[in-house]
């Protein structure tokens, strides 16, 4: 049996002319008490962690590398000024 809980973060908005990418995260704990977070809008964005706060850190470190790693690689990623995780319950 798993705790499933989700995490959406704030949808992509404008300030300032500037825009913001958001990602959400998906958390789902196991039977055996590791928490699992995971960010739907980008394929393969999923890491454990022994608490939520843990598996979130991993998560959002994970996706920044992702983005460097595509950016590096000349594939298209989302054109934010600025990527802002916040969670809303």
């Amino acid at each position: 049996m798993s705790n499933s809980t989700a995490c959406s973060f704030n949808d992509t908005v404008k300030v300032n002319n500037m825009r913001k990418t958001s990602f959400t995260i998906e958390y789902d704990q196991e039977i055996d008490g590791r928490w699992i977070a995971e960010v739907k809008e980008l394929s393969g964005v999923l890491c454990y962690g022994s608490t939520q706060v843990e598996a979130k850190a991993k998560a959002e470190a994970l996706t920044l590398r992702v983005l460097a790693d595509r950016l590096e690689a000349g594939e298209q990623i989302p054109e934010p000024a600025s990527i802002e995780f916040s969670s809303r319950k």
